[in-house]
């Protein structure tokens, strides 16, 4: 069998029953994850120039968009998975380094809204476009992350596999489903040294492309039957190392959404270990910013990769800078979505606390990374003092997870501004999802700029 062979088997093969129950109500709490953030990021400026777009170029009113209003399915597909991804909530995965959520959720829902799906069928496709692209992202990390952002290349492989298995396609379809898919992957990380809206763009052209390629086979439309392996493929391509065995290693046997963390701080996940720690400093011993000689950050490489920037200029910036989110938890002694404004970015005490600190790599931390996202953290006070904390695992990851009481929190809090009723029916519905018979009756439109999910 290809490799594609082998994931289309893995596609059709895979019933809601085969799922195991923690399974099962873990992709609950994904969905739940990424409805908050969806709803949070729908007004914000990049998703109104993508939703504009998208009004402009019109469509059948088959699915639901996040921003109020219907648009076709693959164009839903695309304001909602760029909407999800821009308040820096989403959930990601250590091994792949894939905001999994951010593309498979809205290439699921936006089917499974289409052509009247369960909501045991919604589950059923989350999951299994979760496994997909993180074992996509665990074959060909760290290399392809340097110039590559997982979650727009992978990713449109596990929407591809989300829309193909609700579109009820076969082996042979799926297959060419995953070439059309691999061949439209991109997103590069040069948008990052600008600051640019481009992000948004990465996940929302992956949910819309992997929708486009389920869609274009169930035609007829063929597409390459060694995508990730071919000579001239996915890992040949864009990787100069790979393992094709994590494919395929116990496909079918273990469910890899369960290895999913979720993000606590509304910042790059690469900053959240050291924020974690800066906060349980300044806890612990009551720090005072004035009293605060030098800070040293010691970390993994990539962390530095993406985040070391100690002049963000914009407050998307300041979220992909490790000085700033560092000073930040330091002054705030927390990192939540309302922290990350434009007074933060100019405050003259995080400011003049971002000076003091110095970041660098430290080897046992690089080399345990990317099992580990661990971080060191060193405070030295004016007294002389040192005070010092190192992790192996932020706040979300499975081996220091979230409670679901503090999930929901989060989510009332990401999906604050709606109505107490609205925010209510949100969780009590998706966390009894697979009990619903047709996801048409997941939407209801409230009005233009809003919606609600309805019993």
């Amino acid at each position: 069998m290809t490799l594609s062979q082998s994931l289309a088997s893995f596609i059709v093969n895979t019933k809601f029953e085969d799922l195991p129950q923690d399974v099962v109500d873990f992709a609950k709490i994904c969905i739940l994850d990424w409805m908050g953030s969806a709803v949070a990021g729908k007004d914000l400026q990049p998703i109104k120039i993508i939703d504009d777009f998208v009004r402009d170029m019109g469509g059948a009113q088959q699915a639901t968009l996040v921003t109020g209003g219907k648009s076709s399915v693959a164009q839903a597909a695309f304001v909602n998975g760029a909407a999800s991804h821009i308040v820096e909530l989403d959930d990601i995965h250590r091994g792949s380094i894939i905001h999994a959520g951010t593309v498979v959720i809205p290439a699921a829902l936006a089917v499974a809204e289409w052509k009247n799906k369960s909501g045991r069928d919604l589950i059923e496709a989350v999951a299994i476009g979760y496994e997909v692209c993180y074992r996509i992202g665990e074959a060909v990390t760290p290399s392809h992350y340097y110039y590559w952002h997982n979650t727009a290349t992978c990713g449109t492989f596990g929407a591809a596999a989300a829309a193909a298995k609700l579109l009820d396609l076969n082996t042979e379809q799926i297959m060419h489903t995953l070439g059309s898919a691999g061949t439209q992957a991109s997103g590069l990380w040069e948008f990052i040294e600008d600051g640019a809206m481009s992000k948004q763009l990465h996940p929302g052209k992956a949910t819309m492309n992997g929708v486009i390629s389920a869609l274009l086979s169930k035609r007829g439309f063929t597409g390459a039957s060694q995508i990730l392996e071919g000579r001239r493929g996915f890992f040949e391509a864009m990787s100069k190392q790979y393992d094709p065995t994590k494919i395929t290693n116990q496909l079918g046997e273990i469910f890899k959404i369960i290895e999913n963390s979720f993000k606590i701080h509304a910042s790059c996940r690469h900053t959240h270990a050291t924020m974690d720690l800066a906060i349980d400093l300044s806890n612990e011993h009551d720090l005072k910013v004035e009293d605060i000689e030098e800070v040293t950050v010691q970390t993994y490489q990539v962390a530095l990769d993406i985040t070391d920037n100690a002049q963000p200029n914009t407050v998307y910036a300041s979220k992909f800078s490790l000085q700033f989110c560092t000073a930040l938890a330091l002054v705030k002694r927390q990192g939540g979505l309302l922290d990350f404004t434009e007074e933060s970015l100019h405050d003259p005490v995080i400011r003049g606390l971002m000076e003091k600190v110095k970041v660098g790599v430290e080897p046992s931390i690089h080399e345990a990374y990317p099992e580990k996202w661990g971080s060191s953290l060193q405070i030295q006070l004016a007294n002389g003092e040192i005070v010092q904390k190192q992790s192996e695992y932020p706040k979300g990851d499975p081996e220091n997870p979230p409670t679901k009481g503090e999930m929901v929190a989060k989510f009332k809090q990401l999906a604050s501004k709606l109505p107490e009723k609205q925010i209510q029916n949100y969780i009590n519905d998706i966390l009894h999802l697979e009990e619903l018979p047709n996801v048409k009756t997941f939407f209801t439109i409230q009005h233009q700029n809003s919606f609600t999910i309805i019993k």
